[in-house]
């Protein structure tokens, strides 16, 4: 089967979804070898399955697993296994570990991830030349785009596109993204909270959505929670942290499923046994007593903090808390009940917590398969033609990123010659251009500290070169029209006019001069993106 796939990379976790042309939605897609399953409770309360690549990957006796495969092979715990890539990555932090007699980085084990779930991807379903979506924090920065874009250079990947998580989110959770609405991004994962205020911009060119109103965020997440139901279950059974550190591994994996089952359960129980002496450790968690210990280490109190300091962010750029149009809970610590009950008392019925799972992952699928969230063409399309004069091949724009859809009428004409005495079938070669963008700090130009002889220094602006990616779209079909007769060469003979119909499909009215024929009428060639 084929499909677009989309990515979105986590510090705990990681998602894949594809968006299926035949159905026309965007579904999750689970990986057999290395995916696991979640469960939550959709708005109708019904309970959903979610799967998931735990972002971990190990260099275990020279082999390399991923995922599911790294926690059933037991090397979760293991020096030669990598976890909270993203993170890392996120805020250059790159912590070599030397791994059978090589370095190993962070940004190459999270590379190496990246391109073990493509291939695996790639079994699932026909990417073909179809683009692949990567989800990007709101404020990412240039280098983690640029981390991003070398993978995809790795894995031969020709079409990618990035998307802000906020957006993706927005998406996921069947919001239309409409200019200057407000959302709030209550992103509560594994590894921190984040609350993101973000305003929808007029212009979204190359999957730059949003901007931030506000944030707010705390170094709390699920394994923060884990580490309290840790320490509590230590000191109920009258034991220290460093009594039991030789089964630390396997409290902390029991922990984090008692943790889980609480988010639906009323109780859950967590039992291990002590491997050298045969000693049972093992506690019961009412959910009330789960939501005391989340109360007495001050999680209702941080979250209420980040949220305020976001707030506040936005209230400075002349926005309020009622500008708000929808608060969005993703991320898996954002199940916990107590946690959503929290947010509900601030915000009301503004909160949407059916899709905290997959939402940025479908939201992205959903993007990158052409859905009905753009009323405009995103990417410039090209003409490719040789010349003569300077020996080498140009291209001349037909469709300008940003061109709304269905056009009114014809956008573009060029008149198509022979190459040849008595040729038969003409076409046009159609590229898809892609030009990346030069990020700087802030909205000012990227500067560079130069000194010159005399020893003083000025502020340059950098001169970045451009950067176009080609990708030929059809390929399969640069040959449309039939000469009857044949064509001579260099005979100005047939006019082509282009449009965009409603479909976002580049359509093609051909007439011949020299019968008076009209040989196509707004014919669709191929699909815009």
């Amino acid at each position: 089967m084929a499909g677009r796939l989309a990515i979105d990379f986590g510090t705990s976790n990681t998602r894949t979804a594809v968006w299926d042309d035949a159905v026309g939605e965007a579904r999750s897609l689970p990986i057999p070898d290395v995916s696991l399953k979640a469960r939550h409770e959709d708005a109708d309360h019904h309970a959903v399955e979610v799967p998931y690549i735990p972002s971990l990957i190990s260099y275990a006796g020279k082999q390399v697993w991923i995922g599911k495969q790294v926690k059933e092979k037991g090397l979760a715990d293991s020096q030669s296994t990598f976890r909270w890539m993203k993170r890392y990555i996120s805020n250059r932090l790159e912590i070599p570990r030397r791994i059978d007699g090589r370095s190993v980085k962070v940004s190459e084990a999270g590379a190496d991830f990246l391109l073990r779930v493509l291939v695996y991807a790639a079994e699932a379903i026909d990417l073909g030349d179809e683009e692949v979506a990567f989800t990007v924090p709101v404020e990412a920065f240039e280098h983690y785009q640029d981390w991003l874009t070398r993978v995809c250079d790795q894995a031969g990947i020709k079409r990618y596109r990035l998307l802000d998580e906020a957006s993706a989110a927005a998406l996921g959770y069947g919001i239309q993204l409409q200019a200057d609405s407000v959302y709030m991004v209550f992103d509560f994962g594994g590894g921190t909270l984040d609350v993101s205020i973000v305003r929808m911009e007029k212009e979204a060119q190359g999957g730059k959505r949003c901007s931030v109103l506000g944030k707010g965020g705390a170094e709390v997440g699920g394994t923060t929670i884990d580490q309290w139901l840790f320490r509590d279950l230590c000191a109920r059974t009258g034991r220290k942290p460093d009594d039991v550190r030789h089964i630390s591994g396997l409290l902390l994996m029991e922990v984090e499923r008692a943790k889980e089952a609480l988010t639906t359960a009323d109780s859950a129980e967590i039992t291990v046994v002590d491997p050298q002496s045969g000693e049972i450790m093992s506690g019961r968690y009412s959910r009330s007593e789960f939501e005391d210990l989340l109360d007495e280490n001050g999680l209702f109190e941080t979250l209420q903090a980040a949220v305020g300091r976001a707030l506040a962010s936005a209230r400075e750029r002349g926005y309020e808390a009622e500008h708000i149009e929808a608060v969005l809970l993703i991320g898996g610590s954002s199940l916990i009940p107590s946690v959503r009950r929290s947010v509900r008392q601030m915000f009301g019925r503004k909160v949407k917590t059916h899709r905290p799972l997959d939402a940025v992952v479908l939201g992205a699928a959903a993007f990158v398969g052409g859905a009905a969230f753009y009323d405009h063409v995103q990417h410039e399309y090209a003409l490719r033609y040789y010349s003569r004069e300077k020996g080498e091949h140009e291209y001349f724009t037909i469709v300008q990123p940003g061109t709304p859809y269905p056009t009114a009428g014809s956008i573009c004409q060029v008149t198509v010659r022979a190459s040849y005495d008595d040729q038969e079938f003409l076409g046009l070669e159609i590229y898809e251009l892609g030009r990346k963008e030069c990020f700087s700090c802030g909205d000012g130009p990227l500067l560079d500290l130069v000194f010159d002889p005399s020893g003083a220094a000025r502020f340059q602006q950098r001169e970045e070169p451009e950067i176009i990616s080609r990708f030929w779209v059809n390929e399969k079909c640069p040959t449309f029209i039939h000469a009857r007769p044949k064509s001579r060469r260099g005979e100005k003979r047939f006019p082509v006019q282009f449009s965009v119909d409603g479909n976002k499909r580049l359509c093609v009215a051909v007439r011949d001069l020299l019968t008076g024929q009209v040989l196509m009428k707004d014919h669709p060639l191929i699909k815009l993106t």
